[in-house]
């Protein structure tokens, strides 16, 4: 049974988080993207929380920002440093004595994983993302690829003072369309339901959300503008990643496109890839079955290699 409940962190933040299984047990934590919530894990909670299923300990919190989570007014809040903190305290929580059996992440919350393994890779004993760029590769993209500047437009409107208002403009008709097919049309997998859950958490407010773009140096610069990309330098420390990684990428992503996956090895040498065909950017919401499996024989695998070293 899913459950929720408060995280305080010791450095004020408060984290809602939805939760399965019994403490103690290894923990699986889930991070959501923009502008999801936490509840889009359930299906993997129910799933991986269940005893005949691994029996773990599963945490999908509300990122800050989001839900009833703590959502700071001021856009220095978002750095990815306060981002990062707030999930290593929530493993502290969680998995005081041990690492996480895995980090699973997707779009935002797969740009705070990369950072949370690659400078905590003691606090995971792997990682999983889903259609979320690693930094070294996003800003490469962006700095030589036209089509993925192109694709990253949206970025600029997210950044924008007036941009939460105009979201919730006309029942939120701006925040379902990242939804919409390339027709326009909404997906199938888009219930009344889920409209009905989406709309009741983007009704919180979503100023915090709009912030993580506010936050980043990594977005595409508007015509004529200078090109800050050009002079951004990313710590080679800050990009390696030594976890094993497991990503899925759904090859149909109209924001993210399949050239952030070129040369990804370089920093994160222990990597697996699985390209998703005919998989847009929601892959957790498309391919809900595809995703618990994958979960499943990437964790099979981690206690396999723990009883193999024993």
């Amino acid at each position: 049974m899913i459950q929720t409940c408060d995280h305080v962190l010791p450095h004020g933040t408060t984290l809602r988080c939805r939760t399965a299984g019994v403490p103690g047990q290894p923990v699986l934590l889930f991070l959501h993207g923009f502008p999801e919530g936490a509840f889009i894990w359930d299906a993997l909670l129910t799933h991986f929380s269940a005893p005949e299923n691994g029996g773990f300990r599963c945490v999908a919190p509300n990122l800050r920002g989001f839900g009833k989570s703590s959502s700071p007014t001021e856009v220095t809040a978002y750095h990815a440093r306060h981002l990062v903190q707030d999930i290593r305290a929530l493993i502290a929580i969680e998995s005081p004595d041990a690492p996480l059996a895995c980090l699973v992440a997707h779009d935002w919350g797969g740009a705070l994983a990369w950072s949370v393994a690659s400078q905590h890779p003691d606090s995971m004993q792997r990682l999983m993302v889903l259609n979320a760029p690693h930094a070294g590769a996003f800003l490469r993209e962006l700095r030589e690829q036209a089509e993925q500047r192109r694709a990253s437009d949206y970025m600029r409107f997210l950044r924008r003072a007036d941009a939460p208002e105009l979201l919730a403009e006309h029942d939120f008709r701006r925040a379902f369309g990242f939804f919409a097919q390339p027709d326009g049309q909404m997906p199938a997998w888009l219930t009344p339901e889920l409209q009905a859950r989406y709309r009741k958490h983007w009704s919180r407010g979503m100023q915090g959300a709009c912030h993580y773009y506010g936050a980043s140096p990594l977005f595409p610069p508007a015509p004529g503008d200078p090109d800050h990309l050009a002079t951004l330098q990313l710590p080679a420390s800050a990009l390696r990643v030594d976890v094993p990684t497991l990503v899925l990428w759904g090859m149909s992503d109209p924001a993210l496109r399949p050239g952030l996956l070129d040369g990804l090895e370089e920093w994160v040498p222990r990597l697996q890839i699985q390209h998703l065909r005919n998989t847009s950017h929601w892959v957790v919401h498309e391919r809900p079955a595809r995703v618990i499996d994958e979960l499943e024989h990437f964790v099979q695998q981690q206690f396999s290699d723990d009883r193999l070293a024993a």
